[in-house]
């Protein structure tokens, strides 16, 4: 495959890994690689310095994928059959060096062969279920062949291991349309599968239920055969799946497999052997194929073929008679099969378990193990029955882990671990890798980085931030999103624990992109709005401005505006600010409600006055120009009447406070009109006139001593009088004060228990009159103006005869 199709022209420099090492002697880093794509609508620039951009792709944008300059690609064409063929075959996994292993055949398999066939014939899907190592792969493969000429598009073979419904179907449209560095998006994708028609394998399904069906849905005119273990949840009750169960071999049969893997006649004794495996592994194959192994490994220690008694065999080397295996060593034959392997084939072992089960490819062996010839060591693991395919690599066969875990192979795991990561940061940012490639090895380099994160030693995270700044552009431009997205979102928890700020800035510009392009945007905004704060803390002027242009096309698709970033246009638009004093920008409402002196709010029934301000444009933004100028004026005005009005409200209140004590209103509550009139002030003030002998508050007794208390209306009218003008007397006239100062002990007339007539709301149509009228006074001590502790008081009294409704009649309501 062409390798500069992942490097096409200049990009940034790439700084060296090492300042003092250079590349395997090269002088010169190497240039950036960038990859344009088109995702959807979108036309997306893989830059591994920057970080991606992403910018609409309309017909006329400056696309040059597939060709086609300044236009969107077209609709993706099908493969041939012979294209077909040929990328199946590149797509299987690679045949390891050395003799190649015989092909065993598959034994007690044909009522499952033709029924399997027959049902996919008819455009059936159906459901394979069978145990680990009961052969499943093996028949997928078999029946494969047989279908090869029964749909339009032939047969496709995928991988369910580690893979969700979404990345099977976006598979499925890869190996069946042409459509190179063009993603569509969701509706397209279903639009493009929906007109598919062939038999589907899928093998090392990890999911059912909603999720099967829906997979099997969004291709209605493929036939599905999926292989699972009984672990797996069933399908859905509606999805019309034929249930297959693949039970084990009968006794005769894995017999018959035992020796057509040790390729000659077994002896008694080993017969007899294999009878006890048989029933103790319920005749898995798997099983028999790994005692064949052990077999094998002690014919070959055999001296001479012909000096076997068949019970036992003689040590080639010391001369020691080796057994035949125990029970237990062919029920978990892997550590002793590893035992009688080359060094580079338990190097490999180590590799394996250290990274989850996954087997590095073939090639990169010399290189992890440090032997030139380790590449062989992939054939002697597949010819003992410790591998089994996954899709187009390897992995360790079904137990194999964990026997090898108890027998120490993982003692050193984090290390093996360290190894691979540093290996693979180097390679997948070699010039001479294709995505393609990468994408390939992606199970390994994503188990080394979850191996590595979170380390616990030093040096392991920093090498994970290396390996998924390395590996994620390739992941990307190799379409395999979902790698993509696991290796930036450990490289981002890898570059928070190495405090590794610039390169954690990257890991989130990269996963806002990618939610971008699948639509989540609020997730979008989130990462690009932590990507461009740390890039901006770092100075970093080139990766910020990458940042605000992908976050304002993500305002562009919510249809609101991004503060501080910018609009569609390219405009910048600065992030808003407000000073201490300021109010929001939208304005706060509060609905002002006058309080009487006993704390409530005005009846329900009385509309209230509501205070708001006028919301300003585009979410509150500051604005500029002249209409910035206005708005601001604005603002103080209305600050300046809101301060005027919490000071008539504030003064209405200690106004009717200080005139509660006169009467009681009707129900006990104070109306809103109750309130002081400025043009009365030659009458004083214009509220309700106090009953003669009152000297309760409103709602409460009297005071049987006749005393007038605090905050009574004598001492709230005397205090507001210009000039000090005494204020109305509330004594009852005649009364005689005593000489000391003190309230008489008579006690005070009670109010009448009749309710005073509701005053006119309409003002009085003749004008008030110009001159006060007369007054009376007599002399009556005040108790609320004198001094505490005192006993006698300082002024005298007036009482108006102005009458008590003159003030309710002329008021007005609070604004």
């Amino acid at each position: 495959m062409d390798n500069d199709s992942f490097g096409e022209g200049a990009g940034q420099a790439r700084p060296p890994r090492d300042a003092g090492t250079p590349d395997f002697g090269q002088s010169t880093p190497a240039l950036a690689r960038t990859v344009e794509l088109v995702a959807g609508d979108f036309l997306l620039t893989v830059n591994p310095v920057d970080g991606s951009e992403i910018e609409p792709c309309p017909p006329g944008g400056p696309s040059q994928v597939d060709g086609h300059e300044g236009e969107q690609p077209a609709r993706p064409a099908r493969y041939s059959a012979e294209e077909r063929t040929e990328r199946q075959r590149a797509a299987q996994p690679p045949v390891p060096a050395g003799p190649p292993a015989p092909r065993l055949p598959l034994l007690e398999r044909d009522e499952e062969r033709e029924r399997l066939v027959r049902l996919l014939g008819r455009g059936r899907s159906v459901r394979l279920t069978g145990p680990a190592g009961s052969g499943r792969s093996t028949l997928l493969d078999i029946v494969a062949e047989d279908c090869a000429n029964l749909a339009p598009d032939g047969v496709v073979r995928l991988s369910g291991y580690h893979r969700t419904p979404t990345e099977l179907l976006y598979e499925l449209f890869a190996v069946v349309h042409s459509a190179p560095r063009h993603r569509p998006d969701r509706a397209g994708l279903l639009e493009h599968v929906r007109d598919i028609g062939a038999i589907v394998v899928l093998d090392d399904l990890e999911f059912g239920g909603a999720a099967l069906g829906e997979l099997l849905d969004a291709a209605p005119e493929c036939a599905f055969l999926v292989a699972a273990t009984p672990d797996i949840a069933a399908p859905a009750a509606d999805s019309h799946l034929e249930e297959v169960f693949l039970a084990g071999l009968g006794r005769s049969a894995s017999l018959e497999l035992l020796q057509r893997t040790v390729e000659r006649p077994l002896t008694e004794d080993e017969a007899n052997w294999a009878g006890d495996l048989w029933f103790e592994s319920e005749g898995l194959p798997l099983r028999f194929v790994q005692a064949g192994a052990l077999l094998r490994q002690a014919d070959s220690r055999r001296p001479d073929p012909e000096d076997s008694d068949g019970f036992g065999v003689f040590d080639a080397v010391d001369g020691v008679e080796v057994p035949l295996p125990t029970l237990g060593e062919g029920a978990a034959p892997a550590a002793l099969l590893a035992s009688r392997l080359s060094e580079s084939a338990r190097d490999t072992l180590r590799f394996a378990v250290a990274l989850g089960g996954e087997v590095p490819h073939q090639a990169h062996l010399p290189a992890l193990v440090g032997d030139t010839h380790a590449d062989a060591a992939l054939g002697e693991l597949m010819n003992c029955g410790l591998l089994s395919p996954v899709g187009p690599r390897y992995r360790l066969a079904a137990g194999v882990i964990a026997q090898l875990t108890e027998k120490g192979y993982a003692d050193d795991a984090a290390a093996h671990a360290h190894t691979a990561a540093q290996h693979y940061a180097w390679w997948a940012g070699h010039p001479s890798v294709t995505p393609e490639r990468a994408v390939a090895e992606a199970d390994a380099v994503l188990a080394a980085l979850t191996a590595l994160v979170p380390g616990q030693e030093a040096g392991h995270p920093s090498a994970a931030v290396l390996l998924a700044r390395s590996a994620a552009p390739a992941f990307a431009a190799g379409l395999h999103w979902s790698a993509w997205e696991r290796a930036l979102r450990i490289g981002s928890e890898a570059a928070r624990i190495s405090g590794e700020v610039a390169e954690e800035a990257y890991f989130h510009h990269e996963l806002g992109v990618l939610a971008l392009c699948t639509g989540s945007l609020e997730r979008a905004r989130a990462e690009l709005e932590a990507s461009i704060g740390m890039r901006g803390a770092l100075a970093d002027k080139r990766g910020t401005v990458a940042g605000r242009r992908a976050l304002a096309l993500v305002a562009d698709r919510a249809g609101g505006l991004v503060l501080g970033g910018r609009t569609p246009a390219g405009e910048e638009v600065p992030a808003a600010r407000y000073e201490v004093s300021a109010s929001p920008p939208g304005g706060v409402a509060a609905a002002v409600l006058p309080l009487g002196a006993s704390g409530k709010s005005k009846p329900q029934d009385e509309p209230a006055t509501l205070v708001a301000r006028p919301k300003s444009p585009a979410g509150g933004a500051k604005l500029r120009g002249p209409l910035s100028i206005i708005g601001g004026a604005r603002r103080n005005l209305v600050a300046a009447g809101a301060g005027a009005l919490l000071a008539a409200v504030l003064g209405t209140v200690v106004t009717l406070g200080a005139t509660s004590d006169q009467q009681d209103p009707p129900g006990g509550k104070v109306r809103n009109g109750q309130s002081a009139n400025e043009d009365d002030a030659d009458n004083g003030l214009d509220a309700d006139e106090p009953t003669y002998g009152s000297t309760r508050r409103p709602g409460g007794p009297a005071d049987p001593t006749g005393a007038v208390t605090p905050g009574s209306s004598s001492s709230a009218s005397e205090s507001s009088k210009p000039g000090g003008e005494p204020s109305p007397s509330s004594s009852k006239p005649g009364s005689k004060p005593t000489s000391s100062g003190r309230p008489p002990t008579n006690p005070v007339t009670k109010p009448p228990t009749t309710p005073p007539t509701k005053p006119p709301t309409t003002p009085p149509s003749t004008p008030p009159p110009t001159t006060p009228p007369p007054t009376s006074t007599s002399p009556s001590p005040s108790a609320s103006t004198a001094p505490e502790g005192s006993t006698s008081a300082s002024a005298p009294i007036t009482t108006s005869s102005a009458p008590a409704s003159s003030a309710s009649s002329s008021s007005s309501p609070v604004i």
